[in-house]
């Protein structure tokens, strides 16, 4: 093999990766902060919806985590146009991405929401508070602590997954990598310095989370 590495090209395009690093972030957090509200409402349809409410919830977990996010995605991305529905790519990705983390995070919620004692929730009512205080002040800070770990690592999950965003045309990191390789014929040296890069964004978000756990729900979280 006379193949000769030169990293200095690409190298040069360094800024324009760093710039698809930040939307790689920016698609994680957007997923998982959506995918958390409507994993929220899940689960507690799951716990203590009547039975109409948890059968939609248990069929909506059932058939978005048993199906890719990838193959969602096109469905939104390429069938919804045969209803007269255009999603731009991102905007495809982003609803994907949203709805698929929502199944799975219902689930990881459920099993927050499930460890909260009954005789707190009643307790929290005998004070007089609303349902939507008893969430915010009493289940919220409790469920947070007891299934950091697993959102902290959905989250890493997350960030490396918004990768499939390259399928569509998004410049998120490995879009950038894809026009990068395409344009100078570098393939190995690119995705060696992208994945080079993604270690770096999953450590940096591994090590936030655990500080933030630490700090916010006294949780000992690790870094990986």
């Amino acid at each position: 093999m006379n193949y000769t590495f030169q990293f200095a090209a690409v190298l040069e395009e360094l800024p324009y990766l760093l710039g698809g690093a930040v939307v790689t972030l920016q698609i994680a957090f957007a997923s998982f902060w959506g995918g958390a509200v409507i994993g929220l409402f899940g689960a507690l349809a799951k716990v203590y919806g009547g039975v109409v409410a948890r059968r939609i919830a248990a069929g909506y977990v059932t058939l978005l985590t048993n199906t890719p996010a990838l193959v969602q995605i096109f469905l939104l991305y390429y069938a919804l146009p045969d209803a007269g529905i255009l999603l731009e790519p991102m905007t495809a990705v982003l609803i994907g991405l949203v709805l698929n983390a929502g199944a799975y995070l219902t689930e990881i919620l459920r099993a927050g929401v499930l460890s909260v004692r009954r005789s707190e929730i009643e307790a929290a009512a005998t004070l007089g508070m609303s349902q939507l205080q008893i969430v915010r002040y009493v289940m919220l800070p409790h469920i947070a602590k007891t299934i950091y770990a697993p959102l902290s690592n959905f989250f890493v999950w997350l960030v490396l997954g918004s990768s499939l965003a390259a399928l569509f045309g998004v410049e998120e990191l490995t879009g950038r990598a894809i026009n990068i390789s395409t344009a100078n014929l570098r393939s190995i040296e690119t995705f060696t310095i992208v994945a080079a890069i993604y270690i770096v964004l999953t450590v940096i978000a591994s090590a936030s989370l655990a500080l933030v756990g630490r700090w916010a729900f006294r949780v000992k979280a690790k870094v990986f």
